[in-house]
């Protein structure tokens, strides 16, 4: 049986896209661009299918659908800049089934100039078909934000950008039926500079108080308390948190496409940003120094492994790098997440603490890194010997704070 949408790539953009679709009563076939990570649970998994979702079996089943959004990864690559071959091999053989009157749509995250002289010339090449004429071909920014339970792609608005009017009209329609609103952009260029904004506004405040917080430490000042004053501001002010780095599958691009113009105030916030593993382990060292213990032997508890709270996604996650760290100091390390069950670092398996309280009482130093909302922080506090709080997240005196 035909179905009404085809999402190409099934990872953390394209399935909340197909889970979104199959809610609002579309016919969704999913095809992967390979090994993705699904966040699905089996009972998301089985409403889905449920509901109308399925995989395809054939790239053929492709070509027997009105609409085809492409939301293959770009990875950062070697040399910095977005990876782009999946969202390559998506096209080519998307193009190798395409049909006329088919409205194609890229969500990936890339540079702006990407859809119209990266994705056109492959989907005209390989089908035969024009864009603007026989095919709509638009790019609309993904805005998908895992765990937000109060802004869902029901109540998102959606970006659009088309090739031509009607290409942005033909994207229009079709998410006009998953999102209460629309918001039309002059053209491709400028939709794939909206996520690029997005994407790096994100990424430069986070880096801001991030710096803000090195300084409130160095200056005895409470950060928390300064951020909570500040946010009662009424307008000019958007509260950020500090943390232990950032993570996510939202890459900062430092160059505006392919002008080589750098956006320096993203590379800054990149540096910034990337420096916060070593910030962490700075405090962890000196605070066991300062309770009469070296980090070298030190039995030190990570809690909370994955890049946000309440998912199981490790994309990016700084624990990775705190705990590499950790090793290389000397310490013995451990974990615990609800959402992990087995978590290895330098090709070695993590010991996971069974027992939370009892791990903690028995660690030299517990760093909460993640802050799960199974967390009884206030019961946490009294139990460790040593609590390092990277998230803020501890009643103000029961633990010491990024």
């Amino acid at each position: 049986m035909p179905a009404d949408l085809a999402v190409i790539g099934l990872g953390p953009y394209g399935l909340p896209l197909a889970q979104a679709a199959v809610a609002a009563g579309i016919s969704t076939l999913g095809y992967r661009t390979g090994p993705e990570p699904g966040s699905l649970s089996p009972a998301e998994l089985r409403r889905m299918l449920s509901g109308g979702f399925r995989h395809a079996t054939s790239p053929a089943e492709l070509g027997r659908v009105r609409t085809v959004v492409i939301c293959a990864p770009t990875p950062r690559g070697a040399d910095g800049a977005l990876d782009l071959s999946q969202v390559e091999g998506a096209a080519r053989t998307l193009a190798a089934h395409l049909r006329p009157h088919t409205t194609v749509i890229l969500e990936s995250p890339v540079p702006p100039g990407t859809t119209e002289d990266f994705l056109r010339p492959l989907i005209e090449e390989g089908s035969g078909l024009r864009a603007g004429r026989d095919v709509h071909l638009a790019y609309s920014p993904s805005r998908v934000d895992p765990g937000n339970r109060d802004h869902t792609p029901a109540n998102t608005p959606k970006v659009i950008g088309g090739l031509t009017p009607a290409c942005t009209e033909s994207a229009a329609a079709f998410y006009s039926r998953l999102t209460d609103k629309v918001v039309r952009a002059r053209g491709p260029r400028e939709a794939e500079t909206v996520q690029l904004l997005e994407t790096n506004f994100r990424h430069v405040n986070i880096a801001l108080v991030n710096e803000m917080a090195v300084l409130c430490h160095d200056l005895g000042v409470d950060l928390w308390d300064v951020i909570r004053c500040a946010e009662t501001k009424p307008f000019g002010f958007h509260a950020f948190r500090p943390g232990p780095g950032v993570g996510g599958h939202a890459v900062p691009q430092d160059q505006a496409g392919r002008t080589g113009r750098t956006l320096r105030m993203v590379e800054l916030a990149q540096q910034v940003n990337s420096r916060m593993p070593r910030y962490v382990i700075q405090r962890a060292a000196a605070l066991l120094n300062e309770h009469g213990k070296s980090a070298r032997g030190a039995r030190v508890l990570l809690l909370g492994v994955t890049y946000k709270a309440d998912l199981a996604d490790q994309q990016a996650t700084p624990a990775q790098e705190i705990a590499t760290r950790l090793l290389e100091l000397g310490a013995s390390i451990s974990y615990h997440d609800p959402h992990i069950p087995s978590w290895s670092v330098l090709d070695r398996p993590v010991p996971r603490a069974d027992s939370l309280y009892e791990a903690a009482a028995d660690a030299d130093l517990t760093i909460l890194l993640q802050q799960h909302r199974t967390y009884d922080l206030q019961g946490l506090s009294v139990k460790a010997q040593l609590l390092l709080d990277t998230r803020g997240a501890t009643p103000t005196g029961a633990a010491h704070r990024l």
